[in-house]
């Protein structure tokens, strides 16, 4: 079997990248070559900008593929070229959506296909929302054999996973915690999650690749656990051998309070709590199941984060915004109380 992904080295697509090596399939990569220097052995790398679509078409041009996925499509006019770039040339065409597309405030707190897609406070999501328009009116209408994967919150070992953080990643909230200073949880901290290691997200991917019965369907690949936000953090806390110090502020409040999008993250996703309904994707890859238990996937991360300090990214102004958010609800408290 022969598959392109169009990336193929990020979160995501890096574990199915060595999954499917190990499974023998002949995987080619087409991508500007800037972090290839960790993939395995036996993938065959085209060195390209996908959006110079003259230059792709001749390098594929004596090419064909059972799959083709693009990880790197995030509106419409990137699965317009796609579509110019691969008709005829896969028997498959998978597009990497997101949950953040369906409905939240949900109707019912499980989450299936079926769940409407809007979300009016996330632009990312609605351009997602849009693609999937895209892409299923060319199947219905020219049968162009496609299949939209929705991930939900995906991690490995190179970023803890959390929720409230600044641009630059979640490592200056792990040094908060190491240096004992409170740290912020959005809401309550009350709200349920799901986190997916990557590992396991590539089981669900791989057994859709050729997968005759997942064209033109829409499935998103997560893990049944289901956590709070309070025990996301506690276990942060735990890996990293430190009491945790929570301070609770609303998302509405920290969405207009943040110098960057933090809100649309929030509102748009995080600050909702959300149960994911993985009976379509058992059905379609009937060997799925996740494995990696939230807290353990957690101590990999903090540990190898610990270990390779390339990866601990400090943002100081981030840590700063903290410290203010902080010191203006203590100084209300205070002010209230009198």
């Amino acid at each position: 079997m022969k598959a392109l992904f169009i990336g193929g080295t990020g979160t995501i697509s890096t574990a199915i990248t060595k999954q499917l090596v190990e499974k023998g399939w002949e995987l080619y990569l087409l991508n500007r070559g800037n972090r290839n220097e960790l993939l395995p052995e036996g993938v065959k790398v085209i060195t390209a900008d996908i959006n110079d679509e003259d230059k792709v078409s001749e390098l594929i041009q004596d090419l064909h593929f059972d799959v083709v996925a693009d990880f790197i499509a995030f509106v419409p006019s990137h699965l317009e070229r796609d579509y110019r770039l691969f008709k005829g040339k896969t028997k498959q065409f998978i597009f990497i959506s997101s949950a953040s597309a369906y409905q939240t405030p949900l109707a019912d707190y499980r989450v299936t296909e079926g769940t409407p897609l809007a979300n009016p406070y996330w632009e990312y999501s609605r351009n997602k929302i849009a693609c999937e328009d895209y892409l299923m009116k060319l199947y219905r209408e020219e049968g162009f054999p496609i299949t939209i994967v929705r991930p939900s919150h995906t991690y490995d070992e190179r970023s803890i996973p959390l929720g409230v953080h600044g641009t630059k990643g979640s490592w200056q909230v792990a040094k908060r915690m190491l240096e004992n200073k409170p740290v912020i949880i959005h809401g309550d901290g009350t709200a349920l999650w799901t986190m997916t290691h990557n590992s396991d997200f590539a089981k669900g991917f791989i057994g859709l690749m050729g997968n005759i019965h997942a064209i033109g369907e829409s499935v998103h690949i997560t893990s049944d656990e289901t956590v709070t936000w309070n025990q996301i953090y506690e276990m942060i806390a735990d890996a990293l051998g430190v009491k945790l110090n929570a301070v609770y502020v609303s998302s509405d409040f920290l969405a207009k309070a943040s110098n960057w999008d933090l809100g649309s993250g929030l509102l748009g996703d995080k600050s909702n709590s959300v149960v994911f309904d993985n009976s379509k994707l058992k059905r379609l890859v009937p060997e799925f199941v996740a494995t990696t238990r939230l807290d353990q996937g957690i101590r990999q991360a903090v540990n190898f984060i610990l270990d390779h300090p390339e990866y601990q990214f400090e943002d100081k102004e981030f840590d700063e915004w903290c410290d203010r958010v902080i010191a203006v609800l203590d100084e209300a408290l205070v002010r209230i109380k009198q």
